[in-house]
């Protein structure tokens, strides 16, 4: 990172950035990709570019981009949210035609765009392979919230562009598992993509000498991506400890044993969730929250053997 070569990335003009973007999108299939600052940008810019004044845009009630991104769909557009289950981390087929159908028919607004997540996080991390995403091919544009996509690739031994293939644009993070500082892409066909540099702009994303950072997401793909396997292999550590300690409360138990396996995040019900995350602490344990009396663990490149083994221990001793 210190020896990155740098430019203005405003003018498209930092190498490092130059070469990340490229790189990105060769891994996704995609023609082109922008550097954002973080993943939650990309996915409003996502939205920017397909979601059309007067239209709905289906989005699984608990995506990312519904519920953990303080609103900004809302806040930034002039389409309505049309919101659907997606237990199991799929988003509901039947209840998804159906809106697409009414706009076609005139009877609801149209369907401008539908939204994926993968993997989906607040089922607790788990893995959509390819047919559950091409069942959202209902015609409308597709938009992959593939913040830890790799994770997902790597979890089902498929390619991450194989995951991205029937996605008109990707969302995908240098940083979460894959350990870069900071920076996230954004891929799609070259004329959404030189659009999406203009919504960066707006939205105050624009970067100078951002090779700097560049440089770390470079790295990351290039060393960090199948090491993934570690941290799903820590979670699972994790995720056992969880079922022993505490039977039938992990987030997606059912979907995960009919095949879409987890991956490095492990959630679960508690009765006293924010006891639990103090006990954790002073165990030397850090965790969050995903929902109330929901306790989330996420296992990354700073977390070794060694921490899942005082990790394990502390949810061992945890009074109830």
């Amino acid at each position: 990172m210190a020896a990155a070569p740098v430019g203005d990335d405003r003018y498209g003009e930092d190498p490092s950035v130059n070469r990340l973007e490229e790189r990105f999108a060769a891994l996704v299939g995609k023609p082109a990709s922008v550097y954002v600052p973080s993943g939650t940008m990309g996915n409003q810019i996502a939205l920017r570019l397909h979601g059309a004044p007067g239209s709905n845009v289906v989005v699984g009630r608990r995506q990312h981009l519904m519920s953990y991104e303080s609103g900004a769909a809302g806040w930034n557009n002039v389409f309505q949210i049309y919101a659907v289950d997606d237990t199991g981390g799929v988003i509901d087929a039947a209840a998804t035609a159906e809106a697409v159908a009414a706009g076609r028919g005139g009877f609801w607004p149209p369907v401008s765009l539908i939204c994926l997540e993968n993997t989906h996080l607040a089922s607790g991390g788990l893995a959509l392979g390819a047919e559950d995403l091409a069942a959202a091919g209902l015609g409308p544009p597709v938009h992959l919230d593939g913040a830890r996509l790799f994770n997902a690739a790597i979890a089902l031994g498929t390619p991450a562009a194989e995951l991205a293939d029937t996605a008109a644009t990707v969302m995908s993070c240098v940083s979460k598992g894959l350990g870069a500082p900071v920076g996230s892409l954004l891929a799609g066909p070259a004329d959404l993509v030189a659009e999406a540099r203009l919504h960066r702009r707006r939205l105050g994303g624009a970067m100078r000498q951002a090779g700097v950072i560049a440089a770390g997401g470079l790295y990351a793909l290039d060393h960090h991506i199948d090491r993934l396997a570690d941290d799903h292999a820590r979670a699972d550590r994790l995720g056992q400890a969880v079922a022993e300690r505490w039977p039938g409360t992990r987030l997606g138990e059912a979907v995960a044993s009919c095949g879409r396996p987890f991956t490095n995040v492990v959630a679960f019900r508690h009765p006293d969730a924010l006891g639990l995350l103090d006990h954790l602490r002073q165990a030397g344990v850090r965790a969050g929250l995903l929902a109330p009396g929901i306790v989330r663990f996420v296992t990354h490149l700073d977390v070794d053997d060694a921490d899942i083994d005082r990790a394990v221990a502390a949810l061992s001793s945890a009074s109830s």
